[in-house]
């Protein structure tokens, strides 16, 4: 299976719908606030639209990170910025964000299944074992 193909088909899929009127970047948002007291305090006074933007662009970097285990400068300022040095985002969340990623798109698309799933663990995965390791090295 084409692990990369069927979640560039999903990723399309999620962008075209709208739950409850909001975008998948704003849902997803919505959701990781909710999901932990810490991740609510360092969104406090965030720009969302602004992080939303972000996060789609970060989905292709961790596609690319996916694709080719080579970490880019924007990666790696990600990596950078997201570490104990700077904005302490601790290992722990990046897992709470795959799971609250993953219920999102299971809600976003509309022909979700277990190997769509898998298809975005795949994917991200790899970039976040990245962002865990750089968080204190």
């Amino acid at each position: 299976m084409d692990f990369e193909h069927v979640f560039d088909e999903s990723y399309e899929r999620v962008l075209q719908r709208t739950v409850d009127d909001k975008g998948f970047f704003e849902e997803f948002y919505r959701r990781f606030i909710a999901s932990d007291p810490r991740v609510a305090a360092l969104f406090k006074s965030s720009d969302l639209p602004r992080q939303q933007r972000m996060l789609e662009r970060s989905l292709y970097r961790l596609l690319v990170f996916y694709a080719s285990n080579y970490a880019d400068e924007h990666l790696e300022e990600i990596a950078l910025k997201h570490s104990k040095l700077v904005l302490n985002i601790t290992p722990d969340l990046y897992d709470l964000w795959l799971e609250v990623l993953i219920e999102t798109v299971k809600d976003f698309d509309p022909i979700y299944d277990e190997n769509i799933e898998l298809s975005w663990r795949l994917v991200v995965s790899s970039g976040i074992t990245y962002m865990k390791f750089k968080y204190d090295h």
